[in-house]
């Protein structure tokens, strides 16, 4: 038993939306208020990936091309290109280090050059208007800047990620791209704790389980979407969590979330 409606309970002001679904049948594993919007943290970096290869499917980038990072563009903590050396990367290995670690700096250096306006437009050309990437990584947060980095509800990103898993949106090259740089992700601290995985080397099987996911995290929000996968089974999931700034509930909605992952585990057993 998954215990969103515990959590929810026992923190006033906590928020969660979750849901999972087969990919292939449709045969849900679980929900609860798959509509409700919250904050994503980092999780909307997804719609900014996708971008990217759309262009480059339409011919109009290629991966290959080279962008500088600029200082204002450098922000420390999530990713590791802060503390590269290397100033200048090709656009594929800047979504790399985006899949690989959401990468901040290489979030704000794509943005620039796709072009933030341009990713809302994409976002809702794909039908998604409940969920989005709303800024660049801001620290501290200028006034009039948005409050959140992205908002989603898990109905929209098991769609993302149904869609995503059947080449619905992209070609089938760009498609295996964007699921390779999430596969590469390396928080495996939320839902995907349940498998057991190795954290840096778990695209393609391992214990008989292939994942790719992104996570969002800050102090008030935990966040995992993604696709879990048996030989057999491909499982769509998205648990977002959201609690008040000073609640004592990260530890609780962890638990709530490895829950969730035990569930998708016992689904793939089954």
């Amino acid at each position: 038993m998954i215990g969103f409606e515990d959590l929810e309970r026992d923190f006033p002001g906590l928020s969660i939306s979750a849901l999972a679904a087969d990919v292939d049948s449709g045969v849900e594993v679980f929900r609860h208020h798959p509509e409700r919007v919250l904050d994503t943290a980092s999780v909307g970096k997804i719609f900014l990936l996708h971008r990217l290869l759309t262009e480059t499917d339409r011919g109009e980038r290629s991966l290959e091309d080279r962008v500088t990072r600029r200082p204002v563009e450098q922000i420390d903590n999530s990713g590791i290109w802060y503390l590269l050396q290397q100033d200048s990367l090709t656009l594929y290995d800047v979504a790399a280090l985006i899949g690989a670690t959401s990468d901040n700096a290489a979030t704000n250096t794509l943005c620039r050059v796709i072009g933030l306006d341009e990713v809302h437009a994409h976002t809702r050309a794909l039908g998604y208007t409940q969920s989005g990437l709303d800024d660049i990584v801001r620290w501290p947060l200028p006034p009039g800047a948005p409050r959140t980095l992205s908002h989603a509800n898990a109905e929209e990103l098991v769609r993302f990620v149904r869609r995503t898993a059947d080449g619905d949106d992209l070609s089938a090259a760009a498609g295996d791209t964007l699921q390779r740089w999430l596969g590469a992700g390396m928080d495996l601290s939320m839902v995907a704790s349940a498998f057991g995985l190795d954290p840096l080397a778990h695209y393609y099987f391992d214990r008989d389980v292939w994942l790719w996911n992104k996570t969002g995290t800050i102090s008030t929000v935990r966040a995992d979407v993604g696709l879990v996968m048996s030989p057999t089974r491909r499982l769509a999931y998205a648990v977002l969590i959201n609690w008040e700034r000073g609640a004592t509930a990260r530890d609780r909605a962890l638990d709530v979330m490895r829950q969730a992952g035990v569930a998708l585990r016992a689904e793939l057993e089954s």
